[in-house]
């Protein structure tokens, strides 16, 4: 079962860094890491008989990755104790997800986006059948994708693109009418790798 071996998995450490898109197309443009702003974002896992992965779609008129299909999570804050409390206040105040609900089971490396960034993914498991309310000032839609779905690299599809005036490559997950890409997506192709 994924669920297994994602527990399995996660015990181990999770020193390595991923380097964004940048580690794909080659380019070395990110700021240095006393510049970066750490963050993190809930990898929400529901415990069912075929486990869903817990997704949103960012609102339009944000001013960061607005409309862009994201883990519920933000920047720390100073009060936040560790990128777990920040992953686990984020999600409650984007999608009213209680912290008791979730049993934390690991974390991936942090993960370094071209915008700046230090994002630590947390793993969480969650019941399924919870009732979750968008924040509708940052959160448009939640919906789920089934975890074995956004883990095969059949799905992983690989996109070259602009960014900054730079040519990059990114990663995209497709599902129905919805496309997974950029920092969401490439996160999940590393928990799909690590999973490998």
């Amino acid at each position: 079962m994924v669920i297994e071996r994602l527990r399995d998995v996660l015990q181990g450490p999770a020193d390595q860094a991923w380097r964004s898109d940048w580690d794909i197309s080659g380019a070395a443009l990110l700021p240095e890491p006393a510049e970066l702003i750490r963050a993190a974002v809930l990898m929400a896992v529901t415990q069912e008989a075929v486990p869903q992965l817990l997704l949103t779609k960012r609102t339009a008129h944000l001013r960061r990755h607005a409309g862009q299909i994201a883990f519920p999570g933000g920047r720390m804050d100073p009060g936040d104790v560790s990128p777990v409390a920040t992953a686990l206040r984020e999600a409650h105040e984007e999608v009213a997800l209680e912290a008791r609900h979730v049993e934390v089971i690991g974390q991936l490396a942090p993960y370094v986006t071209g915008t700046g960034f230090s994002v630590l993914p947390v793993v969480g498991l969650v019941p399924s059948g919870l009732t979750l309310v968008p924040e509708v000032s940052e959160v448009e839609a939640i919906f789920h994708v089934p975890l074995a779905h956004a883990l095969d690299p059949a799905n992983h599809e690989l996109r070259e693109g602009n960014f900054r005036g730079f040519s990059s490559r990114y990663f995209v997950i497709r599902h129905g009418n919805r496309e997974i890409w950029g920092a969401t997506a490439a996160m999940i192709v590393n928990l799909s790798k690590l999973l490998s």
